[in-house]
């Protein structure tokens, strides 16, 4: 296990803070007149999302938090929670909360191989923890439910609410139809553009 000191302890960097895995938000070193510096650090806890601002001292080091991605494959959703399989094995199978998947699990279809960030030593107590999901920055969506657009709202530039196959909802131009393919921004829930389907 990696060792940081005070000064090492920098945004983007994960930690084990309390026993928990926290990735550093934001860091300021700074000296209070005489006194030595102090890093002054925002963590979010991994595990609960909970946002804290310790501060670490020049004496204080952290330990660096050993993470891994793994590859896993959709299954489905069930009251909120979202079962993947190991690649190579169907039988080992992971189940991770919406508060994990940050509300992007509506963007997922079955099938479909995604990463998992996971924490921990198989070998320990505790075993490894699902601890985030590395989603694609885009993906590709079919509309199933679409209002046909009224003859003038298509140029005015409106917008409506499209159902996708996984259900979930998008905003979209006016000129969009069922059976279309689209992309969406998983980061914001955004229509980005439309890449296909019916008479495109």
């Amino acid at each position: 296990m990696a060792m940081l000191d005070y000064s090492e302890i920098t945004k983007g960097k994960f930690i084990v803070y309390d026993g928990q895995p926290c990735e550093v938000l934001d860091s300021h070193v700074f000296r209070k007149q005489q006194r030595k510096p102090v890093n002054a650090v925002k963590l979010k806890n991994l595990l609960t999302g909970k946002v804290s601002e310790p501060s670490f001292h020049v004496s204080d080091k952290a330990e660096e938090a050993e993470l891994e991605d793994k590859e896993v494959k959709f299954l489905y959703q069930n009251k909120g929670e979202f079962w993947f399989c190991d690649v190579d094995d169907p039988s080992i199978r992971f189940t991770v909360s919406d508060t994990i998947m940050e509300g992007k699990g509506k963007y997922l279809k079955p099938n479909v191989l995604i990463d998992l960030l996971m924490f921990g030593d198989e070998d320990s107590k505790k075993g490894t923890q699902v601890i985030g999901v590395r989603f694609p920055a885009k993906v590709e969506l079919k509309v199933t439910e679409a209002m046909p657009a009224v003859k003038g709202n298509t140029i005015s530039g409106g917008t409506k609410i499209v159902v996708v196959e996984t259900g979930a909802t998008v905003n979209v131009p006016m000129f969009i139809k069922e059976g279309e393919i689209i992309k969406i921004n998983t980061e914001t829930g955004e229509y980005s553009e439309r890449v296909g389907g019916a008479n495109f």
